[in-house]
């Protein structure tokens, strides 16, 4: 992070945590966020569920929601973006505050409830992308829908022939009761419906299921099964956690999603899970508090073929992406790996 940076990131914190947020994506598509461009190596390309990526550190959902910065975040390092989540219909998402810091942590909660401007407006953004980038979608349903399930279908419909990758995000707390469709019968009716529609696309993309860190044994393992008969590329592993052990900060109490460091741990070990219970035939995204090169490397070696991150940008800055790109380069030639897939899931049994 380099002294402009750091001076922007203070001043960002002397603001409401939303607010810094949208003034963050204005610095962005205004050119005054600092980018790195790509970072590769041989060692750091890598193929995941298709998709050819320059490294394996991507940006997750949530950072633009609505798809409004592609052309600088194509230039930002990540080896992918995702963007979203978006809905079939415009929402406001639940009332404001909705988004805080645990500093003290390296940590956020938020229950923003997919607040986005629905798939029209992104759809428009999406056609117009850089092509020199991998992009993917977080797919949502409306709060209010009377079929959550038909609104993934939906989204992708609409938006799919501008993406790379999309994500069925099943797994955000904040939509009450977006999780009771991570049940197996329940997703599985539901990720036939988003094939149909993949498979309806005038080019079919990889579509990835993203799962909630606070599932049981059971919940796992009914979610490998049906993913690994379902035609899902691949899994991430994990959304935001409902947990608040072990926190210092004056927010901890607030509901929503908690995300950052103290999602690491229970992450990485569901990762290692899932990684297990599929025995390597699905590529799997390991997400939740990476801040580091180490962090992602532990990541890779617990079973993730990429990584992305989010909250740690907030105490880091966007330019951290790249340096964890740069550092993992670095500890993959230390141990005398080729390149990132020869990595990955082994030092998963340390997390069994």
């Amino acid at each position: 992070m380099n002294v402009i940076e750091k001076i922007g990131l203070a001043a960002l914190h002397r603001m409401d945590p939303e607010a810094a947020h949208g003034m963050a994506l204005k610095a962005l598509r205004a050119g005054l966020a600092p980018l790195a461009g790509e970072v590769t190596s041989d060692r750091l390309r890598c193929t995941v569920a298709g998709l050819d990526m320059a490294n394996p550190v991507g940006l997750a959902a949530g950072f633009d929601k609505n798809a409004e910065a592609l052309h600088p975040l194509a230039r930002a390092g990540f080896g992918f973006v995702e963007v979203g989540a978006i809905t079939p219909r415009p929402q406001p998402g639940n009332p404001k505050p909705r988004l805080f810091r645990l500093t003290e942590d390296r940590a956020a909660i938020n229950r923003f409830g997919f607040n986005n401007e629905g798939m029209e407006a992104a759809a428009g953004r999406l056609a117009q992308r850089p092509r020199d980038m991998v992009l993917g979608l977080n797919l949502g349903a409306n709060k209010d829908s009377d079929d959550r399930a038909a609104d993934f279908a939906k989204v992708l419909t609409r938006c799919g022939a501008s993406l790379d990758f999309a994500t069925v995000n099943v797994s955000s707390p904040n939509t009450e009761k977006l999780r009771d469709l991570q049940g197996k019968e329940a997703l599985a009716a539901l990720l036939a419906g988003v094939m149909t529609a993949r498979d309806g696309l005038a080019k079919p993309i990889p579509i990835f299921l993203k799962i909630a860190p606070d599932l049981d044994a059971q919940g796992l393992e009914d979610v490998a099964e049906v993913a690994l008969s379902s035609g899902v590329a691949g899994v991430i592993a994990t959304n935001t956690t409902l947990s608040r052990d072990g926190l210092r900060s004056a927010n901890q109490g607030e509901m929503g999603g908690l995300s950052g460091a103290p999602l690491f741990e229970k992450s990485t070990r569901v990762l290692a899970r899932l990684s297990d219970l599929t025995d390597g035939k699905l590529p799997l995204i390991g997400v939740g508090g990476v801040g580091s090169a180490e962090q992602a490397y532990q990541k890779i070696r617990a079973g993730a073929s990429a990584v992305q991150l989010y909250t740690a940008l907030i105490y880091g800055g966007l330019s951290l992406g790249a340096e964890i790109a740069r550092g993992l380069d670095a500890l993959l030639a230390r141990d005398g790996f080729a390149n990132v897939a020869e990595a990955v899931g082994t030092g998963r049994k340390d997390w069994l």
